[in-house]
C-alpha cells in the first residue's frame, strides 16, 4: 500500500531502531556523549543512529551498545532483533511499565490506560463494514484465537489492521501491540520480538504476566517468513489463552482455529455514474479524489469525472494502484492519465510497495535520499501467483478470459477439458475457488450467482502470462463456446414470466457476451453463428437491433457457416428480419423471414414456425401487405391452438386485434383483448395480462368511453410501476393523457403532461452499443424506439394503437414512434441513450388535443404538426393517421386531407367515428 494505507513510520518519524535506542538512553539517564563513552564508539555513532541514518549497524556495534546499557533477557533479545532488520517492534516507551499511545510521544501513556505499541491508525474510506465486522470478531466470546486479513499487495490489509487494533484498545486490558515480521526471520527471532514487545524477556514470563488478561498482537507481512510464523503462534497461543492474535499476509498462516479474512478491493462506480455527487457514493472514487486533492489544488473538472469513474474501474478499486495513479495528477489531467495508463496498470511502480512504513526510513531533511527499488504492480501480483500450485496457475489464466463477474457453474464449464467441448467430464471448481478467494485474488460480491471475479490486476497480469505461454487463442475459443451455452440456455426464458430474470443474467454478462462474439467471429465462426443467433431478442430488447442486425448478416455471409445446421441458419435469417423490424428496415429482409419459415416447416420446428410466421406479420403489415400480414396471424393462432401453446395463442390473439382496430371494428378488439386476458392467466403471464389490459384501455378511448379509459389505465400504470417497468408506465400514463384532454378534463391532462416530462430522462443501455471488433457501422435509423434500460418486455405483445410484431418485441405506445418518440444518440463511449423531446409523441398529442379543446387551433396545428413528424418513420400508421387527424381539423389545410387519405390507403386504417366527426364539414370522409 502507499503511505495511506500499508506503509507507517514509526512515532516521531524516526527508524525503530533509532526509538529503541534513545528510549533505552534516556531510561538510563545518559547523553550521547555518555553512552558512547561507556560503548568506546564515537558520538557520532549514537547520533547517527538515533537520527536513522545509520539503520543496519554492524552487529558489534550493537551489542556494544547494549552492554552499555545494561539491556539483559527480552529487551536485549528485541534490540538485537530489530538492530537486525528481521522483526521490527513500535518504538519503546520511556516508562517501562507503558507502551507509547498512537499518536503520542513516547511515554506518553494510551487516554483509556491501555499498554499500546502501534503506529497511529491512517484515514481509512471505504472499509467501514469491514472495520465495524472486525472489532465485533475481536470483542465478542473467546474465538477466533487467530484473525488473518489476507490479499494483494496494496489492498489495504495494514491499514485496515491497524484501525482494528487501535479500535478495540479498551477491550485489552492486558495491551495491543505490534510486530513487523521481516525477510529470513526464524521462529525463535519471531517469538522473542512478540514475547518483547508485550512486555515480557520470555515466553513463560509473557504468561504470568497476561493471565487472565485479554490482549492483541498485530503481526504484518507474514508472508515474509511463512514457517516460523506459523511455529511462533503456535508456542504463542498455547503458552498464553487470554492472547488473541490479528495477522496480516498474502496467504494464510495455516494455524489450527485461525480465521481467515479476505479483503477486497474497494467498490467501484458502474459505467453509468459520472455525477460528482453520484461516484462520492463509491470508495475507490472518493480515495481517488481525496489523494488527488494532495497533488492538486482544484478538484476534478466535471469534464474529467467520467475519466475518474473509468479510472478506478480500470484500477479495479484496488487502493495502491489508485495512489500511485493519482500522484501522477499532479502533472497530467484525467483524461490525459486514462490514456497514456489505462491500459499500463501492472506497469505501476512505487518504491514502497512491498515496504511497511514500521521499517527503516531516512528522516526528513537528513540530507540523504533513501535508496529503493521501485516494484510495480506487476511484481506484486507475481509474488501471489508464485504461491499457486501449477495447475491452480493454469487455472487463473483461464478464468482470466472472463471480463466480468461469473457464476461456478461458467467456472465449471471454462475449466472443463478443453477436448470435452460437450461439457461431459465435470471439474468440481469449488476448492480451486476457496483456495483463490482465501487468497485474496477472487472477490466475491452480492448474493446472486454471478459474484466471483479475479481482482483486475490479477485478471491483467493472467492474461499476459497466458499470451507468453501461447495459450491465449485457445483459452478465448473456450470461453466464446461457454458464453454461448450460456446465451442459448437463456435464450428460451427471454419470453413470458422468467424474462426479467433472464435478461438481467446477459446483462450482467454484456462484456463477455461482447468479448465471445468478437473473438469467435474470427477464430471460430461457427460458435459466433450459434451465439448470435440465440442473442437476437436480447440485442432487441437493449436498443441493439441494428449492431446485431450486422453482427448476424456478417456471420451469415461468412463462408465457413455455409455448411452449418440449416436450423441454426434459419434461426439467424429470422433473427436478421426480426431485428431488421425494429428500425425501420423490414421490407429489406421479407426474403429472409420466407426463408426462414421455410426451413422450419420442412424440419418440423414448430417453434421456429410460431416465431417466423409472427415476425412475417409484423414485417407485412409494415410493407401495406395488410391482408397477408392478417393471414400469418390467423396461421399462428391456428398452429398455437393445435399444439396448445397458450402463450402463443395470446400473442397471436393480441396481434389480431390490431387488425381490428385498423377496420375500425372496436368492439371485435375488445371480444379479443378479453380473450388475451383470459389465457395470459391460464399460464400465468401477469405483464401480458397488464399490458392486454393496457391496449384494451386505449381502446376503450378511441370508442370514447373516456372515464372507463383514465380509470383502467391508472390502475395498470401503478401495477406496471410495482412491477419496475417504467417505459409501459408511461405508454399508459400517455393514454391516461390523452383520455383526459378528449373528455375535456383539461387541468387533469396537464397534470399528466408535467409527469410524463418529469420521467423524461435519458436511459443508458450496459455495454458498447457495438461489440469489440464488431462489423463495419451503419448509418443508424433517424428515429426509433428506445427501450429503456430493465424493462423486462413480454414476447410479442403489441399496442392496440400500433401493430402486430415480432415475438419478443417491445411494446410500441400511441405517441409518435414509440416509447414517447425519442430519437437515439450516442453516449461517451458508444452507450445508447435516450433523447428527451417531449413535445415529439405522446405528448405531442397531448399537448394538442388540450389547445384544440381550448379552441387555440395554432397551437393545436403546432403539436398535432410536432406528433406527425415523429411518427413519420415508424412502422405503423395508426399514430401518424390520429396525428393528422388533429392537425385537419386545427387547419383545414386540404393539403392534410390529402396526405390524410394518402395514410389511411397505405395503411388500410379506417377512421373512427370519432375522428370522422371531427372533419365533418372540412370534406366528405369516405
Amino acid at each position: 500500500m502507499t503511505p495511506a494505507h500499508d506503509h507507517q513510520l514509526a512515532p516521531g518519524g524516526r527508524t525503530p531502531l533509532a526509538e529503541l535506542l534513545r528510549g533505552h538512553r534516556l531510561r538510563a539517564g545518559l547523553t550521547q556523549a555518555e553512552l558512547a563513552q561507556r560503548a568506546g564508539i564515537g558520538v557520532r555513532t549514537v547520533r547517527d543512529l538515533e537520527r536513522g541514518r545509520s539503520s543496519r549497524p554492524q552487529r558489534t556495534t550493537v551489542e556494544l551498545l547494549a552492554d552499555a546499557l545494561g539491556l539483559t533477557d527480552g529487551p536485549r533479545a528485541a534490540f538485537l532483533t530489530t538492530a537486525r532488520g528481521r522483526v521490527t517492534v513500535p518504538a519503546v516507551a520511556a516508562d517501562p511499565g507503558r507502551a507509547p499511545a498512537a499518536g503520542s510521544a513516547p511515554g506518553e501513556p494510551h487516554p483509556a490506560g491501555t499498554p499500546i505499541a502501534l503506529p497511529p491508525p491512517v484515514e481509512l474510506i471505504g472499509r467501514e463494514r469491514d472495520l465495524t465486522d472486525l472489532a465485533a470478531l475481536l470483542t465478542t466470546g473467546h474465538w477466533p484465537r487467530v484473525v488473518t486479513l489476507v490479499g494483494l499487495a496494496g489492498v489495504g490489509k495494514t491499514a485496515l489492521a491497524l484501525a482494528v487494533a487501535h479500535e478495540v484498545v479498551t477491550a485489552y486490558s492486558g495491551g495491543v501491540a505490534g510486530v513487523l515480521v521481516g525477510e529470513g526471520s526464524d521462529a525463535a527471532d519471531v517469538l522473542a520480538a512478540m514475547s518483547a514487545v508485550l512486555g515480557a524477556a520470555r515466553l513463560p514470563d509473557l504468561a504470568v504476566r497476561l493471565r487472565n488478561r485479554p490482549a492483541l498482537l498485530l503481526v504484518d507481512a507474514a508472508e515474509r517468513a511463512p514457517d516460523p510464523l506459523a511455529e511462533a503462534l503456535r508456542q504463542l497461543t498455547d503458552a498464553v489463552p487470554s492472547l488473541r492474535v490479528l495477522v496480516t499476509g498474502r496467504h494464510p498462516v495455516g494455524v489450527p482455529g485461525e480465521l481467515v479474512r479476505p479483503v477486497a478491493p474497494l467498490d467501484v462506480p458502474p459505467a453509468d455514474v459520472v455525477d460528482a455527487a453520484d461516484l462520492a457514493r463509491y470508495p475507490a472514487a472518493a480515495l481517488f479524489a481525496a489523494r488527488l486533492a494532495r497533488v492538486r489544488p482544484e478538484p476534478p473538472d466535471p469534464r474529467e469525472l467520467p475519466a475518474l469513474a473509468a479510472l478506478v474501474r480500470r484500477l479495479g478499486g484496488l487502493p495502491l494502484a489508485i495512489e500511485l495513479m493519482a500522484a501522477r495528477g499532479r502533472i497530467l489531467d484525467l483524461d490525459e492519465l486514462l490514456d497514456r495508463y489505462g491500459d499500463r496498470v501492472l506497469d505501476l511502480a512505487s518504491p514502497d510497495l512491498g515496504r511497511r512504513g514500521w521499517e527503516a526510513a531516512e528522516p526528513a531533511g537528513s540530507g540523504r535520499a533513501r535508496t529503493a527499488v521501485a516494484v510495480t504492480l506487476r511484481e506484486a501480483v507475481a509474488t501471489s501467483y508464485r504461491l499457486l500450485a501449477a495447475s491452480e496457475r493454469a487455472a487463473v489464466r483461464r478464468l482470466s478470459a472472463f471480463g466480468n463477474r461469473w457464476s461456478v457453474e461458467l467456472a465449471e464449464e471454462l475449466l472443463a477439458d478443453e477436448a470435452d467441448r460437450d461439457g461431459a467430464v465435470v471439474v468440481d471448481p469449488v476448492p480451486l475457488l476457496d483456495r483463490l478467494v482465501e487468497l485474496g485474488l477472487v472477490s466475491v460480491r452480492g448474493a446472486g450467482p454471478f459474484r466471483f471475479r479475479l481482482l483486475d490486476a490479477v485478471r491483467d497480469f493472467a492474461v499476459e502470462r497466458a499470451a507468453g505461454l501461447g495459450e491465449l487463442t485457445a483459452i478465448r475459443r473456450r470461453h466464446a463456446v461457454v458464453v454461448a451455452r450460456l446465451v442459448t440456455r437463456t435464450a428460451p426464458d427471454l419470453v413470458g414470466a422468467k424474462l426479467p430474470a433472464a435478461v438481467r443474467q446477459l446483462d450482467e454478462a454484456t462484456s463477455d457476451i461482447s468479448a465471445a462474439l468478437a473473438h469467435a467471429a474470427t477464430d471460430d465462426p461457427l460458435t459466433a453463428l450459434r451465439l448470435a443467433a440465440a442473442l437476437t431478442r436480447w440485442w432487441r430488447l437493449r436498443g441493439r437491433d441494428v449492431s446485431g442486425r450486422q453482427w448476424l448478416r456478417r456471420l451469415l455471409a461468412d463462408p465457413r457457416t455455409a455448411d452449418a445446421d440449416p436450423v441454426l441458419r434459419a434461426w439467424a435469417l429470422l433473427g436478421v428480419a426480426r431485428l431488421a423490424a425494429e428500425h425501420g428496415a423490414g421490407a429489406q429482409e421479407l426474403p429472409a423471414a420466407r426463408a426462414a419459415l421455410d426451413v422450419f416447416a420442412a424440419h418440423g420446428e414448430v417453434t421456429g414456425e410460431l416465431e417466423a410466421r409472427t415476425v412475417l406479420c409484423a414485417l407485412l403489415v409494415a410493407t401495406g401487405e395488410h391482408d397477408e400480414g392478417r393471414e400469418q396471424a390467423q396461421a399462428v393462432l391456428a398452429l398455437a391452438t393445435q399444439h396448445g401453446r397458450i402463450r402463443d395463442m395470446a400473442v397471436a390473439q393480441n396481434n389480431l386485434t390490431w387488425h381490428e382496430i385498423r377496420l375500425g371494428d372496436l368492439t371485435g378488439a375488445r371480444r379479443r383483448l378479453a380473450i388475451v386476458d383470459r389465457l395470459a392467466a391460464q399460464c400465468d403471464e401477469r405483464r401480458l395480462r397488464l399490458l392486454a389490459r393496457a391496449n384494451l384501455a386505449d381502446v376503450a378511448r378511441l370508442q370514447g368511453r373516456y372515464a372507463e379509459a383514465v380509470e383502467q389505465g391508472r390502475r395498470v400504470a401503478g401495477a406496471l410501476a410495482d412491477l419496475g417497468d417504467p417505459g409501459h408506465r408511461r405508454r399508459v400514463l400517455g393514454t391516461v393523457g390523452l383520455a383526459l384532454a378528449g373528455d375535456g378534463r383539461l387541468d387533469e391532462a396537464v397534470d399528466v403532461l408535467a409527469e410524463l416530462r418529469a420521467e423524461a430522462r435519458p436511459v443508458p443501455l450496459p455495454g458498447p452499443a457495438v461489440p469489440v471488433d464488431g462489423p463495419p457501422a451503419v448509418a443508424s435509423p433517424s428515429r426509433r424506439d428506445l427501450v429503456p434500460s430493465g424493462s423486462a418486455l413480454p414476447d410479442g405483445v403489441v399496442a392496440a394503437r400500433s401493430g402486430p410484431v415480432s415475438p419478443g418485441a417491445v411494446v410500441p405506445s400511441p405517441s409518435g414512434s414509440g416509447r414517447l418518440g425519442w430519437p437515439v444518440g450516442q453516449g461517451r463511449a458508444g452507450t445508447a441513450v435516450a433523447t428527451p423531446q417531449p413535445e415529439e409523441g405522446i405528448v405531442a398529442l397531448i399537448e394538442g388535443t388540450v389547445a384544440l379543446h381550448r379552441g387555440d387551433r395554432e397551437l393545436a396545428a403546432e403539436w398535432f404538426g410536432a406528433a406527425v413528424e415523429a411518427g413519420v418513420d415508424g412502422q405503423y400508421r395508426r399514430d401518424v393517421v390520429e396525428a393528422l387527424v388533429g392537425l385537419a381539423a386545427s387547419t383545414g389545410d386540404p393539403a392534410v386531407l390529402d396526405r390524410l387519405d394518402r395514410a389511411c390507403r397505405e395503411s388500410g386504417i379506417r377512421l373512427l367515428p370519432y375522428e370522422q366527426d371531427l372533419l365533418r364539414g372540412l370534406r366528405p370522409v369516405g
